[in-house]
């Protein structure tokens, strides 16, 4: 293993880049890749004018991101493209600049989920585009790591191989687990829908860049934070499949909890005295809400899309899927109500197999959120990211890292050339 990319990486895992004058330049250079990646394409006085530094100073910082490959430059601004890629901004008199954008080329973020029963991965270029992609469909449950990390390392490879062939290059792999993970972002503590338990993935994992693991719905969460429209700062994520999770935002930064184990919103009991769970515990939400609980309850069979069985059925007006569906609704209002109460966030976003089901969930949900919350009733949003959220997330928390410390991908870079 290499050593990290960045050492301020947006999963929270990381340190701040020390006080120095090597820290300042690295913080500056971070600076102009996060204005070009917001607002590119941008002429060198824009970038000054936005992050407030002189143009002499950003044209230094510039020319060391061209050279880096993380920066490309478009042509002179014209007039006649306003609103387009070299665009020249209004108002703008003498000599064009030359637009600066977000290089499609080099560092690509490489994306992991490890799902019950599915495994994907994504590679994603420093402008966010997804340009190379592989799914496994299976059940992964009762299977030792060993063969699940297996293929998946098979998978990281075909992506990693399509990826180089678009000349992008691996700046860093993260993966969305099912369970808790240490706050080494390496090691799953507990995934009780795998019966997975101190599974170092760092040893599993045969590659040869940088290495973050994470539970998937943190990062979901991440992905709604920075993918989704008009997301606040301060809101709380669920998402699920057959487990469910969620991503507590606060201010724009994931809430861990001490040992990183916050979220387990699947584990929180809503009947005391209700079924055994996985976890251990009794009357767990999951056992009202996940997939497989719902589709026990409306006596339907299990199997591969239970998603689309379950909202095809509803649509249809199957009253045993809407029933179940109520219930479930109903459970994610009670486990919801003691977050909401305990956190006071802006919104609650339904992610995952959550946001497909949305039409028959929300009604009962709403209601026990407006009629058990102490203040006023939370808003609830359905995720337009759905089950995409956690493999999206985990490819872009790696392009964000890339964003946050250039100068160190800059040097990994010039090893490569």
């Amino acid at each position: 293993m290499t050593a990290p990319l960045h050492e301020n990486n947006s999963a929270g895992h990381g340190r701040a880049l020390p006080d120095t004058q090597q820290g300042m330049r690295r913080r500056n250079l971070a600076r102009v890749m996060h204005a070009v990646s917001a607002e590119g394409p941008l002429s060198r006085a824009a970038v000054a004018s936005h992050i407030g530094l002189t143009r002499a100073a950003v044209s230094t910082l510039v020319d060391e991101l061209i050279r880096s490959g993380l920066l490309e430059e478009l042509g002179p601004e014209r007039p006649d493209r306003v609103g387009r890629p070299g665009a020249a901004r209004p108002g703008r008199v003498g000599r064009p600049g030359s637009a600066l954008a977000v290089s499609g080329h080099g560092p690509a973020g490489i994306g992991a989920e490890v799902g019950v029963d599915h495994l994907a991965v994504c590679a994603v270029d420093l402008r966010g585009e997804v340009r190379a992609r592989a799914v496994r469909h299976g059940t992964n449950r009762g299977r030792t790591p060993e063969p699940v990390i297996g293929e998946l390392t098979d998978l990281v490879r075909r992506v990693v191989a399509e990826a180089e062939r678009e000349k992008l290059w691996p700046a860093g792999i993260a993966v969305a687990v099912p369970g808790l993970v240490a706050r080494d972002a390496r090691t799953v503590v507990r995934a009780p829908n795998l019966d997975w338990h101190d599974t170092d993935l760092g040893a599993l994992l045969p590659v040869e860049f940088p290495l973050t693991v994470d539970n998937e719905a943190n990062f979901g969460g991440l992905a709604e934070l920075w993918l989704g429209e008009d997301t606040p700062r301060d809101f709380l994520h669920v998402s699920a499949e057959i487990g469910i999770g969620a991503a507590m935002v606060v201010d724009g930064a994931l809430l861990r909890g001490t040992r990183g184990f916050a979220g387990e919103l699947g584990h929180v009991p809503v009947r005391p005295d209700g079924p055994e769970c996985a976890c251990g515990g009794r009357g767990c939400l999951e056992q009202y809400a996940g997939e497989e609980a719902v589709l026990r309850a409306a006596g339907l069979e299990l199997g591969e899309d239970r998603v689309g069985l379950l909202a095809g059925r509803a649509t249809d007006g199957d009253e045993d899927v809407r029933r179940a569906l109520h219930e479930a609704g109903t459970a994610l209002g009670i486990a919801l109500t003691g977050a909401v109460n305990l956190l006071d966030p802006e919104s609650v976003v339904l992610g995952g197999a959550l946001a497909g089901l949305a039409p028959w969930l929300l009604p009962a949900l709403r209601d026990e959120l407006a009629r058990r919350t102490a203040g006023p009733a939370c808003p609830v949003s359905v995720s337009r990211l759905g089950s995409e959220g956690p493999l999206l997330g985990a490819a872009h928390s790696v392009v964000r890292a890339v964003l946050d410390d250039p100068a160190a991908v800059a040097a990994v870079a010039a090893d490569r050339s």
